[in-house]
């Protein structure tokens, strides 16, 4: 019990600080990376070069916020599809120990069956992981030794074409989408 209290508290402390720097325009270029799919297939920044992709970062067994960021990400997907933006989305797990290939086919599978542009990865360590995170997007993911719960940002983050980092979004704010367009509708100017 006192775990799940240290975590929501966690998590609750993340969001603060993520609502307080969403919105910040960013240039930062994403450092190449070779991961693991749902297929069990290698999918990476090379796949990615030429699309604009939003990334997030989730994980399957999550009894918090992850749900419902997979489900945001799919009305996302569908708003965007009618306005007829064309986006590959990227989620990487933050518990790869865990999440292999069979297990986030299934999780994504439980939230329908149109996943033809979105990606869920894996093949890489729990430190990999964190400084990935930490390094290319500026945002936290920790795994406690004494949960099974994973600590992680909650924002969605746009990449352009050419792989720079141009913007991160909390989805819990209420014009996010709205915001997310804009910027999509700049950068395929």
């Amino acid at each position: 019990m006192m775990k799940k209290i240290y975590v929501t508290l966690l998590i609750g402390l993340l969001l603060i600080v993520t609502a307080c720097t969403s919105g910040e325009q960013t240039k930062e270029k994403i450092a190449p990376f070779i991961f693991t799919n749902e297929e069990a297939e290698p999918f990476g920044s090379e796949d990615l070069y030429g699309s604009i992709w939003i990334a997030n970062f989730i994980f399957t067994s999550c009894d918090t916020v992850c749900p419902q960021m997979t489900a945001e990400l799919l009305r996302l997907q569908a708003v965007l599809a009618d306005e007829g933006i064309e986006v590959t989305f990227v989620s990487f797990t933050v518990d790869p120990e865990v999440d292999r290939p069979k297990v986030i086919k299934e999780y994504m599978s439980s939230f329908g069956n149109e996943h033809k542009n979105w990606h869920m990865l894996t093949g890489y360590s729990q430190t990999e992981i964190e400084r990935f995170a930490r390094e290319q997007f500026q945002t936290i993911v920790q795994k406690p030794a004494t949960s099974n719960q994973v600590i992680h940002g909650t924002n969605f983050y746009v990449v352009d074409q050419e792989g720079y980092l141009i913007n991160e979004y909390n989805y819990s704010e209420t014009a996010y989408i709205e915001k997310i367009i804009i910027d999509l509708k700049d950068i395929q100017k």
